[in-house]
């Protein structure tokens, strides 16, 4: 990436930290649901609802997750390079009210040492923080996964019930947020009102890609020329990362979805390729734990390659929509059901490209390096 990272708070936060204790649990969580914030690790699940869920809970367990495994996601990586301290202080007001001892942060290998040094630099706290290397693969970020990294066990979902607010972290209750939902409770809890804004990764044929804040609510469209605006014609725009949804040019007055990602397609770009790539990709990072993940997704794989190579079989775009459909809300995790929705959205957006690619008509765009990332291609700056 070559922009400069714009974060959620220009400066270093300041103020003193409120202390709390368990008996502010319910002015917290009060203050993040008038705040408004929902989580920002992908799902957009409201802070309040999972915060209220655990507390009053007996020996609970907090983990800031911050592991980032969509590929095309910088945000939480820059975030926890250049402001750890604001997520070091959402994890602690939330281990306080919850009466947690110790907050565990699972962050990528090469944002360790800002982390580490984030806690030294705190010297005394009231909670004690463990650091742990984040594990590999596409679905080692969702929130059971990383349970069952941390415990030493593979990294895969496990189905449900238990929640894991329940059942967590070896057996306790736990709760696990994103750090930048941590780093919104902190400024929340200093007074900042609102949860306003969110961090965006941008990408693709844009002038300059990287991280940004910007508000909950600007369009897309916005995001794209807050980041230099377009280099080519966008033929589509990918929101939301490859569980996101594909728009139309250069995405309109949509808003970002997920976890915070503008990818922007050009037009010197094949879009089938590209979709085809990723799914690829994709079939590749299941837990394996289900037909639909094993066979589904490989299978769509299979079609997608077809088309884009235009070598389709007889049938193959019979089987494309009767499998999307089978594959989606039916797997053991969330991972068919994401990519399957994202390939869905692909094949409306670009349906032009898709039938001509079906009909067998050359393609010299297909030949084009890559735009969207297999797997972590970005750098931020």
């Amino acid at each position: 990436m070559t922009a400069e990272p714009r974060l959620l708070s220009a400066a270093p936060p300041r103020g003193p930290l409120p202390a709390l204790h368990p008996g502010h649990a319910d002015w917290l969580i009060a203050a993040v649901r008038a705040a408004g914030l929902t989580g920002r690790g992908g799902a957009g699940f409201p802070a309040a609802d999972k915060l209220a869920a655990i507390a009053g809970r007996r020996d609970v367990a907090v983990i800031a997750n911050g592991s980032e495994s969509e590929p095309m996601s910088a945000k939480d990586r820059v975030l926890l390079e250049h402001r750890p301290q604001l997520v070091l202080d959402g994890a602690t007001l939330v281990a306080q009210i919850l009466g947690a001892p110790e907050v565990v942060i699972v962050a990528p290998a090469q944002t360790l040492g800002h982390v580490h040094a984030a806690v030294r630099d705190r010297g005394a706290s009231p909670v004690a923080f463990a650091v742990v290397a984040s594990a590999p693969g596409y679905v080692s970020g969702e929130e059971s996964a990383l349970i069952a990294h941390l415990e030493g066990r593979p990294p895969r979902p496990r189905t449900r019930p238990p929640m894991t607010f329940e059942r967590g972290l070896r057996g306790r209750p736990t709760i696990v947020h994103n750090v930048e939902t941590l780093a919104q409770i902190a400024l929340i809890a200093r007074g900042g009102g609102p949860a306003t804004t969110r961090l965006v990764t941008v990408s693709g044929a844009v002038g300059a890609p990287g991280v940004y804040e910007v508000p909950i609510d600007l369009a897309l469209r916005e995001i794209v020329a807050h980041a230099g605006g377009t280099t080519q014609e966008p033929r589509a725009t990918l929101s939301g990362g490859y569980f996101g949804t594909w728009h139309d040019g250069d995405g309109g007055e949509a808003v970002p979805g997920g976890a915070g990602i503008v990818a922007v397609l050009g037009r010197s770009a094949c879009g089938v390729a590209e979709v085809a790539r990723v799914a690829r990709w994709m079939a590749g990072q299941g837990a394996g734990q289900c037909g639909p993940c094993i066979n589904g997704l490989e299978a769509l794989a299979g079609v997608l390659e077809r088309i884009a190579g235009r070598r389709l079989q007889q049938g193959d775009g019979e089987r494309l929509t009767r499998w999307l459909a089978m594959v989606r809300g039916r797997g053991a995790c969330k991972h068919p059901d994401g990519t399957a929705a994202m390939i869905a959205s692909a094949t409306r957006v670009m349906h032009a490209e898709f039938n001509a690619h079906a009909r067998g008509e050359p393609c010299a765009r297909c030949a084009a390096p890559p735009v969207l990332a297999t797997p972590r291609e970005l750098v931020a700056a």
